[in-house]
């Protein structure tokens, strides 16, 4: 082997642990909250009008465990969205916007400035109640969004979204 060949540290990588993450509203809970009522409602709604019009007799004897394994399912998935709350967080810092999300499995999104094609505000009906909004940042090369941050105060998205566009555009 030769002696020139040398690999040495060229940067020195940041350490995305110390970021200071904020959290998100606390309001978005009763939102989270609001929707999954909404969904289950329609999910029961949905099984009954089954149970009333469509099934059979064969069916019919099992409606009772049907009934509780939605039940069941509801209770367990509105526990993990409880559960799993406190941990969606973001950061902004001078060239990159980090996410973070998770309960069983984690996962930290940071999306550079200098990828970022436009940022989108989203403003869905009970959020809008609660003044929520959600920040969606789309990057070059794909036709959805990278990264979509939920629950943030309508006028601390709107100066998120202030503080990127004139960062990329600079």
């Amino acid at each position: 082997m030769s002696e020139d060949f040398k690999n040495e540290v060229v940067i020195q990588l940041p350490n995305i642990s110390i970021i200071p993450f904020q959290n998100i509203n606390k309001a978005y809970i009763k939102v989270i909250s609001i929707n999954f009522f909404l969904i289950s409602l329609t999910s029961f709604i949905g099984l009954f009008l089954l149970q009333y019009y469509l099934l059979s007799e064969d069916i019919l004897q099992y409606i009772i465990q049907l009934y509780l394994g939605l039940g069941t399912l509801c209770i367990l998935l509105y526990g993990y969205f409880l559960l799993a709350f406190p941990n969606r967080k973001y950061a902004i810092r001078n060239k990159d916007i980090s996410y973070k999300y998770g309960l069983l499995v984690f996962k930290t999104t940071t999306v550079p400035f200098s990828r970022i094609q436009h940022v989108e505000i989203d403003e869905r009906p009970i959020s809008r109640f609660f003044n929520l909004a959600a920040i969606r940042i789309y990057t070059a090369g794909d036709d959805s969004d990278d990264l979509v941050i939920k629950g943030i105060q309508k006028q601390k998205a709107l100066e998120i979204k202030e503080f990127i566009s004139t960062t990329i555009n600079e």
